[in-house]
């Protein structure tokens, strides 16, 4: 799973180990196998919109998996797992540096932790929202309307089987377990809004954000050329070609593309499981789209804007 590890160190200690036993192993990039971001980069590649010149990438968290998992969760403190950058948009960094295939030379990056803070507390709120907060009926971030009303995100709780057993259970975690914390009381400090700049090698430039305080998930993508642009949602893409103004829109939904059900990542899971499977068998780590040191320049991108960031200048790779 992502990262390869929380140092620069770390991962190249990791890759050079893994060469030196010659063993195969692979990082979860699974986006490289959606069909969304594998056809955006055949259009790149085919010069369908001409010589790429810059792109515009964004993610959208989705205001509860922010708190969900950036607040309340296993990677809220950017220390004791990783940044935010590297943690959450490591997918991100992986597929800009995959479509435009070159290296990254320049990075600058912004942002902070605005919201999810004590001084942003509602008056009276106490640490857990079981504690009989008098904001929690109107909290967007009300752990009891998230995991005890609405019954979402409760893959972090053992549950018992049988429903009518689970709602004891749920509130208990709550009453005891991190996710039913308030969200300005908890230990965490990663940003919540997170904006990069960055330019490759031959001079494409990529305007990257993150942002935790949106109604929806997934990705948005703008794609700049001589000859043309690409605009697209994860979902589906539209192509305009400069020359004849004609305009063509993809379908790229994961479940259409790839006929499975239930797919994760855009339908990136079970591409990445289908070559890992074959990588092993033939012993041939040639056939996995995301192994280590192919995986590293992502998160040399993801240290050097946290290091921009927090220093307050242009990174150098």
């Amino acid at each position: 799973e992502k990262p390869i590890a929380q140092t620069d160190e770390e991962c190249r200690r990791l890759i050079a180990y893994a060469k030196e036993k010659g063993k195969i192993v692979g990082l979860t990039h699974v986006l490289r196998y959606s069909p969304y971001f594998g056809m955006l980069k055949e259009m790149v590649s085919s010069k369908a919109i001409g010589d790429l010149v810059s792109i515009q990438h964004f993610e959208p968290i989705e205001h509860v998996h922010m708190s969900h998992s950036y607040v309340r969760g296993s990677w809220r403190n950017a220390e004791a797992s990783t940044p935010l950058v590297l943690a959450k948009s490591s997918h991100d960094l992986d597929i800009l540096h995959w479509i435009i295939g070159k290296p990254c030379k320049k990075v600058v990056a912004f942002g902070d932790l605005a919201h999810f803070k004590a001084e942003n507390a509602p008056e009276g709120a106490p640490a857990r929202c079981t504690d009989g907060c008098p904001a929690e009926a109107t909290c967007p971030f009300s752990a009891l309307k998230i995991y005890y009303r609405d019954r979402t995100w409760l893959y972090v709780f053992d549950l018992p089987e049988d429903p009518d057993k689970q709602g004891d259970v749920i509130l208990e975690n709550l009453k005891t377990g991190p996710y039913g914390k308030c969200v300005y009381h908890c230990e965490n400090n990663q940003p919540d809004h997170y904006m990069m700049l960055m330019e490759f090698e031959g001079g494409v430039t990529v305007n990257f954000s993150i942002e935790a305080f949106t109604s929806y998930g997934g990705r948005r993508t703008r794609i700049m050329g001589t000859r043309g642009d690409i605009v697209g949602d994860m979902e589906k893409f539209t192509h305009t070609d400069f020359a004849t103004g004609v305009s063509k829109t993809y379908n790229a939904n994961a479940e259409d593309a790839l006929n499975y059900e239930g797919v994760g990542h855009g339908g990136g899971d079970a591409g990445m499981i289908r070559d890992w499977i074959e990588a092993i068998r033939r012993q041939d780590a040639s056939l996995m789209s995301t192994p280590l040191d192919e995986s590293l320049e992502s998160h040399l991108i993801a240290f050097a804007a946290e290091r921009s960031r927090k220093e307050g200048k242009v990174i150098s790779l």
